[in-house]
């Protein structure tokens, strides 16, 4: 197989997914209308609320999204064989990802913005709604803690990549301004950033960055968990367009270079796709079967829950207009897809130039590949490197600081998120302090912190424990999500149209609640008591809310009828 002809069917997918499909969605559908005005007009404060360009809201939202997700899940995925992981990232783009975040997005608008658990307690009702928000802030909460020690292990491990990932953060701050204090044109903006971020590269390169040994009994791991942690916390207080909207955006732009770096080199090279097509009866230690547990690996870059969480919770109050929302939301899916089949390409194809093993069977794959990230900036660097000859140590740099700025991006995110969840629910439950901003920030960042650090021994971290139940836990929100907007077409005379989000519905819902049972199960054995409590709490949430949904469609269909 080659990898160009794997490049170019992913590539021809997403364009007729985006040209055609989400263009009669958008149209036919959720009927998006200029003539609306959007929540960042009408309750705009420029704190939360404010109109913004769809280039700089599409970076924003793409890399809060993105995150590390949709290259972890994609190159552990592998390990079954390129064929499935390839499948399920194209036609979930394409036909779940897109959809989801489109209509998610579409949802939060036509609601003022709220959060979709919000929007799920108006239209389905107030206590389905509260439900619902449970399991969104569970995602988050795990979301926030594995990646908050996923970047505090890349930061000890790679010391050489901290001056550029905190120096983009000084960056985004003077892009802010730049944009927004003295209306300075984007692309001069844009254009200056990005090389001021790249020239960071080789000055991290020759000045890494290490903590002390030991700071009041606190190994360096801990102590990156601390100082990310309170970034995330001032990070999430400041306005969006301070630091969080070109933050985003300029990680976007990064990305979408390091894509074209790669997908140029990947046309040069046409390296062959040395690993199986399928091996279906592979186990990978605690990842178990093909079917149900691909369908959790791969969560973003298919289909994810935490994209309308995004959507709903930061993008939608910076929505400028209605039709905005099919390029950013859709567009959005299609980016992560893309990064998503990049993934894939660098994994099964370009560990192959680092091996001088050219007859890779199902048996000699799985023991030259590992599994995880690390592979994604090998082969990266290697595919790179054999295309337009940057060097290997470069290469491998460029995509391993690609990983920790997303991973960055959408812990920030995170965070916000859910400090919009606790204020929500001090105004719900009539509890005043909650609603304000810097008591729930530090409620937030405290729990989250607290599932961290607790998750760091002497073995590893738990995030690699928390990673199946976040990926089940985060297709079941995704079901969830789908099933709410389902709703609110049929409520609103879209009984046909609101088949484009059922179908897709049925199957992640299927798929994820199998896996969840498969993971309780196997938390119970390994008597992982608060992984075990967290994912039989969102299985008991997700049957009451499927009912409780359900019910309301079959009322709303005997009215109509």
């Amino acid at each position: 197989m080659s990898s160009l002809v794997l490049l170019l069917s992913g590539v021809v997918m997403f364009a007729l997914g985006w040209f055609v499909y989400s263009r009669f969605v958008a149209g036919k559908v959720l009927q998006l209308d200029d003539a609306n005005i959007t929540p960042s007009h009408t309750l705009r404060d420029d704190l939360d609320y404010i109109p913004t360009n769809k280039f700089v809201l599409w970076g924003h939202h793409f890399t809060a999204v993105a995150g590390a997700a949709p290259i972890v899940g994609p190159a552990i995925a592998v390990q079954w064989g390129w064929l499935p992981a390839f499948l399920w990232v194209v036609l979930g783009t394409v036909f779940f990802a897109g959809i989801h975040d489109m209509s998610a997005l579409w949802a939060s608008v036509k609601h003022q913005g709220k959060s979709i658990g919000t929007v799920c307690q108006r239209v389905v009702g107030s206590k389905v709604g509260q439900l619902f928000m449970v399991v969104i802030f569970l995602v988050l909460l795990m979301v926030n803690a594995a990646f908050g020690v996923i970047i505090a292990k890349e930061s000890v491990e790679y010391p050489t990549t901290i001056i550029p990932a905190w120096g983009a953060i000084a960056i985004a701050l003077i892009m802010g301004q730049a944009i927004y204090r003295f209306k300075m044109n984007l692309t001069l903006v844009t254009v200056v950033a990005v090389v001021l971020l790249y020239v960071l590269v080789p000055i991290g390169v020759a000045v890494p960055v290490y903590l002390p040994e030991n700071v009041g009994g606190l190994d360096p791991l801990r102590q990156w968990v601390i100082i990310l942690f309170v970034y995330a916390g001032i990070a999430s207080i400041l306005p969006v367009w301070m630091l969080l909207q070109p933050r985003d955006y300029v990680n976007g732009v990064q990305l979408v270079i390091g894509l074209a770096l790669l997908y140029g080199s990947i046309l040069i090279v046409n390296p062959p796709v040395l690993a199986p097509d399928i091996i279906p009866a592979i186990k990978m230690g605690d990842w178990g079967m093909l079917v149900p547990i691909l369908f959790i690996t791969i969560a973003c870059g298919a289909i994810s829950g935490f994209h309308g969480i995004v959507a709903s919770g930061t993008t939608s109050k910076q929505i400028d207009k209605e039709t905005d929302v099919r390029f950013v939301g859709y567009l959005g899916a299609v980016g992560e897809g893309s990064l998503a089949l990049g993934t894939i390409i660098t994994c099964v194809a370009g560990i192959g130039l680092l091996s001088t093993n050219a007859g890779l069977n199902p048996e000699t794959w799985t023991t030259l590949f590992k599994g995880g990230p690390g592979n994604f900036a090998s082969g990266g660097g290697a595919i790179v490197y054999e295309g337009v000859g940057l060097p290997l140590d470069a290469g491998k740099t460029l995509f391993s600081l690609m990983l920790i700025l997303f991973a960055a991006t959408t812990m920030d995110a995170g965070i916000r998120l859910q400090r919009y969840i606790i204020q929500e629910w001090g105004e719900m439950y009539k509890i005043p302090f909650l609603k304000k901003n810097v008591v729930a920030t530090c409620v937030a960042v405290g729990v989250s912190f607290l599932m961290a650090i607790n998750g760091i021994g002497e073995g590893g971290s738990n995030e690699v424990a928390i990673w199946p139940l976040f990926g089940a836990t985060n297709q079941i929100l995704a079901s969830l999500t789908l099933l709410t907007i389902a709703v609110i077409l049929i409520k609103n005379k879209k009984v046909g149209g609101s088949l484009v989000v059922l179908v897709p519905l049925v199957f992640i819902l299927a798929m994820a609640f199998w896996g969840a049972m498969i993971k309780a199960q196997e938390f119970y054995l390994a008597e992982n008591w608060l992984l075990f409590g967290i994912d039989v709490l969102v299985l008991v949430v997700t049957v009451l809310v499927v009912l409780s949904a359900l019910s309301t469609i079959s009322k709303t269909l005997k009215e109509k009828s």
